[in-house]
Parts: structure tokens; C-alpha cells; sequence
């Protein structure tokens, strides 16, 4: 992506920081009765604009491994150490937040998967297949597990295998981790960051490697780099779409299909920022993304946290009704809803928590303060 390092880190850190924003504002919308299709996750099939975040910011992860093994210490046992301690962090951390605030809660129902524990999980299988594999094997192990996937969830499952009810992936969920350990959908126990479904997240990963991998190969122009990505993405794109016939795309079951569609937009989204950032060098526009691009990791963390405070910590009686709100609900109610209705009240309350992690994210960035795990 051209010889200029920082420039390049710039268009990464835009893009990593546009997810990072995207991702606080679906994640704290005012009420979730209130929400605007696009900023909701689809049903169960198809993929909205909120179904890309997750997938584009382990696409990032991929790049970031690219990047860190060409500065990184050679030595294979100091990498294999670095990369089994920043997973045990990321999943370690991933635990404290669903025990905060009730630490002395019951751990028979604790959480045991999550967001988190996804992206520790896919960096490290990623990590490690990237120290043992050359590139063009690391093709061939990406379509061999999304090939090998859609065989497990088409033979294992129920008559209906890509349904909420008949799928394997939800049946290996329950026989590893109990249904108390699972993300609960309307009381029935389904975890969209399960076990079994993190198998193609790691082929998520890897395809962000290789994109930036054979990307540097070349050793072409900045602009002949966003013509290949813009080819790479399309075709991977319109492949995705073509297995959706077959293997429909789907967020929850992160299908291989949903793996293609959603890397090949990674790829377009990826071209856009180097046109922007390091052809055009439009840094002005951009440099608020940077501030999150920057500080990934804690600016989740941040924003998970002050939601659970809101949600959990914070009480507040109505000494007329006697009924006790949580912070949430009270702040949304009282200060959104009167000023911009339910509906824009919802959306305005979401696109405050990005601009107050955002000013919090503003002054590690300042001083230069960067959280890595």
C-alpha cells in the first residue's frame, strides 16, 4: 500500500476507527423498541450495515498481524509467547466484563463466549497459522475451513440446518458450554460468538492477511493497490452472494458465505480510505476516526463499561410512582425522548455515547497513550 508507514497506518486506523464508532453506536441505542433498520442486526438471514462491523474489524485484525510480524521479533518461541498472552488477555477481559458489576455473581451463569473472546480466539489460531503456513497455504486452509464448514452445519443439522432451532452450531454451544454459559435470544439459548462458529471467523482474519499480504507483494502504486482491492472485493463480494443460494449469508452462524460477502466489502472499504488518506491525504476529515483507530481495544472496553454502570449500577427511584429505573433507561427517557422524540430520541442517545468515549479516546490520543493487550 505503498512505501509511506505512516500514512498507510493512517488509512488503517481510519477504518479500524469508523468500525470501533459504528460498533458503540448500535451497541447503545436510547431503546431497543426504537431503532432504525439499517443500525439493527437482520433477523436471522441477510446482512444490514450493522452485520459488517464485526466481520471488518477482525478483516482489520488481520491486517494488524500482517504489520506486527514485519516489525516483530523473529524469534518463533517469543512470537508464540506474544500471541498467547494477547489472547489470554482479550478473553480474560472479555470475562470481567460480563461479571461486571456482580463479580460475586453465580459463575454457573456466567457468560463464557463473546465479542472478545471471538477476536482473542481468531488472532490466535490466525496468528498461528500465519507462523506455520506460506501464503498460498493459508489460501488453501481458508476455503478448506469454509468449504468444511458448510459440510459440518449441512450434514449435522437437523432437516432445517440453517435455522435458529436446527443448527449444529447452537448444538455444540449447549454440549461445550451449557446453556447457562450462552447468550440468551428471547429466553432461548443461542450464542452468535459460540464455538463452533468461530471456526470461519478465523478464515475472516486470514483473508485480511492475505489481502494486505499479496497487496505489499506486488510492490505497485498506491492507486494500482486500490484497483486490485477493488477487483478483490467485488469478486469476493459477488462470490458471497452467489453462495447465499445455497448457504445463506448469516451473521449469527457466520456462514462462509456471510465470510466472502462481508470481506469483499472490507476490501472496497479499505480502498476507500487509502484513496482518501494516502492518495488524497484528506488527514483533516479523518483524523477524529484516528482518535479510536488509535485505542481499539479500550475504547470497547470504555463504552461496554459505561453501559453496564448506566444499566446496572445506577439506580433511581421515582418517589411518586415508587418504581426504580436504571440509569439507562432514565437518561434516555428524561434528556432524549423530550428533546428529539423515541425514534431520533433512541439514535441521538446512541450518537452521544460515541461522542463521549470519543472526548474520553481524545486525551490518550493526545498524550499518546495506547492500550495494547
Amino acid at each position: 500500500m505503498g512505501n509511506n508507514n505512516s500514512q498507510r497506518w493512517h488509512a488503517i486506523d481510519a477504518f479500524r476507527g469508523i468500525t470501533i464508532a459504528f460498533m458503540i453506536l448500535v451497541n447503545t441505542p436510547g431503546s431497543w423498541s426504537y431503532v432504525y433498520q439499517p443500525l439493527k442486526h437482520a433477523d436471522w438471514h441477510g446482512c444490514t450495515p450493522t452485520d459488517l462491523v464485526f466481520p471488518c474489524f477482525l478483516f482489520i485484525v488481520g491486517i494488524s498481524i500482517y504489520y506486527s510480524l514485519k516489525k516483530g521479533n523473529n524469534n518463533r518461541q517469543v512470537i508464540y509467547y506474544k500471541i498467547l498472552k494477547r489472547t489470554a488477555v482479550i478473553c480474560g477481559i472479555g470475562l470481567l466484563l460480563h461479571g461486571f458489576p456482580y463479580f460475586n455473581k453465580d459463575i454457573e451463569n456466567l457468560r463464557i463466549m463473546g465479542v472478545l473472546q471471538r477476536i482473542a480466539l481468531a488472532y490466535c489460531f490466525s496468528a498461528l497459522l500465519i507462523q506455520w503456513l506460506k501464503p498460498k497455504q493459508l489460501i488453501i486452509t481458508s476455503l478448506f475451513i469454509l468449504l468444511s464448514y458448510w459440510l459440518i452445519l449441512w450434514s449435522f443439522g437437523s432437516e432445517q440446518p440453517y435455522t435458529m432451532e436446527g443448527n449444529i452450531v447452537r448444538e455444540v454451544d449447549l454440549w461445550l458450554l451449557g446453556a447457562n454459559h450462552m447468550w440468551q435470544i428471547n429466553g432461548f439459548p443461542f450464542d452468535p460468538e459460540g464455538i463452533l462458529s468461530t471456526l470461519p471467523a478465523i478464515a475472516t482474519c486470514l483473508i485480511g492477511y492475505l489481502t494486505v499480504y499479496f497487496i505489499n507483494a506486488k510492490q505497485t502504486t498506491k492507486i494500482q493497490n486500490c484497483y486490485y482491492l477493488f477487483s478483490y472485493g467485488a469478486l469476493l463480494t459477488l462470490l458471497g452472494y452467489i453462495w447465499d443460494n445455497y448457504f445463506p449469508i448469516n451473521k449469527y452462524l457466520w456462514t462462509s458465505s456471510y465470510v466472502l460477502f462481508t470481506a469483499g466489502i472490507a476490501q472496497i472499504i479499505l480502498a476507500l480510505f487509502i484513496i482518501a488518506v494516502d492518495i488524497k491525504a484528506w488527514l483533516k476529515p479523518v483524523r477524529p476516526l484516528l482518535v479510536f483507530g488509535a485505542n481499539p481495544l479500550l475504547s470497547y472496553i470504555l463504552a461496554d463499561l459505561w453501559a453496564r454502570v448506566l444499566l446496572f449500577v445506577i439506580q433511581i427511584k421515582d418517589d411518586e410512582s415508587q418504581i426504580t429505573y436504571d440509569g439507562y433507561q432514565n437518561f434516555y427517557q428524561t434528556v432524549f425522548v423530550p428533546l428529539a422524540g423515541h425514534w431520533n430520541g433512541s439514535l441521538l442517545f446512541a450518537c452521544f455515547h460515541v461522542l463521549a468515549i470519543w472526548a474520553i479516546m481524545l486525551i490518550f490520543y493526545k498524550k499518546q497513550i495506547f492500550f495494547k493487550a
